[in-house]
């Protein structure tokens, strides 16, 4: 299996945000705000189905693992529409994550 990224994530939102661009507005910062907000909606619900399922049936029963890995995906595809609303490429995200890491890894 290759290896799956952002810069292919966003080729896929910016193909959806194409295709719904007179439904949806388009994108530009005033939506990258409505996208961080609804990305917050999504990591909610991820953390409802830890709430309410449990580790154990999001590592062992297959449909409740599905609806979790389905809704980590609505986060990452919030967070492309706001990358994208913002201009940010998949390689400044890269060079900022590896910067943010460093200082990390010095912290403790």
């Amino acid at each position: 299996m290759s290896e799956f990224g952002f810069q292919e994530m966003q080729d896929i939102q910016k193909e959806l945000q194409e295709k719904y661009k007179e439904r949806w507005g388009g994108l530009s910062p005033e939506k990258g705000r409505d996208s961080l907000l609804w990305m917050m909606i999504e990591a909610g619900e991820v953390a409802d189905i830890i709430k309410k399922q449990g580790d154990a049936k999001i590592t062992g029963d297959e449909q409740v693992r599905n609806h979790f890995i389905e809704e980590l995906c609505d986060v990452l595809m919030y967070l492309n529409d706001v990358m994208l609303c913002y201009s940010i490429s998949p390689e400044e995200l890269a060079q900022i994550y590896r910067e943010k890491h460093e200082r990390n890894m010095k912290r403790w």
